[in-house]
């Protein structure tokens, strides 16, 4: 995420829906930056704090639907409640200020060990908490060298993985099926993550593991079909 300043409100004991969205409401306007963006799952919305956000002269509103998580250049943002695919949306984008409003821990849990925002609670911030340094395991059979590979390539694309890495993986996957049968699926996650992979990657490249492992197969273009890495 860059030195995006971003955070996250999370529900606290005691604490109400409506004081979460204030606390976010309340952080993200102490942000300098440009126009004020409000992202909720339907246009429609009861938080009475987040409706005056949205009725601020300037201020644009936007439902999921149709709408990239990524358009945000130059302004500050609230994103309401969103789900996993959306949080891997902000992983790039090249805000003046981010504040997301948790829903359920189950989807942030990953995003705010990777991200490490500022926590916003009852009568409490949480700074980002010291990097750690994660030592995955080492993964049997090249596999590690195979993601660090993968790994690099992402990284020059703005986007994240392209086609053909993808394409990459999946050929491998089904034609060394004995390279990555002791490999499972959280050992593929941690090491992804501790190279530093977006979200949405790492989601992908967990996805090719877990439906090989579950015995289905791949449309791979005919250029990469019988790909195997060395």
């Amino acid at each position: 995420m860059g030195q995006v300043p971003i955070a996250v409100s999370r529900l606290g004991e005691g604490d109400s829906r409506e004081a979460q969205n204030a606390r976010a409401v309340k952080w993200l306007l102490a942000q300098s930056g440009g126009t004020v963006v409000v992202v909720t799952p339907r246009r429609d919305v009861e938080s009475a704090s987040i409706k005056r956000l949205i009725a601020q002269p300037g201020a644009h509103h936007h439902a999921w639907r149709g709408f990239h998580g990524g358009q945000f250049d130059g302004q500050r943002v609230l994103y309401a409640w969103p789900d996993r695919q959306r949080l891997n949306d902000l992983w790039n984008a090249d805000a003046d200020a981010i504040v997301i409003i948790e829903w359920g821990v189950d989807e942030t849990a990953e995003w705010i060990e990777d991200v490490n925002p500022i926590q916003l609670l009852p009568g409490a911030t949480i700074d980002p908490a010291p990097r750690k340094t994660a030592t995955p395991e080492p993964l049997a059979n090249g596999v590690d060298g195979i993601l660090e590979y993968v790994a690099g390539m992402a990284a020059g694309y703005s986007s994240g993985l392209k086609w053909n890495e993808e394409d990459m993986l999946k050929a491998d996957m089904m034609n060394r099926p004995d390279r990555w049968a002791s490999i499972t699926v959280d050992q593929l996650r941690a090491k992804c993550r501790a190279l530093g992979m977006r979200g949405a990657d790492v989601d992908t490249i967990a996805g090719f593991l877990q439906r090989r492992k579950e015995g289905r197969r791949f449309n791979v273009r005919s250029s990469y079909r019988t790909f195997q890495f060395k």
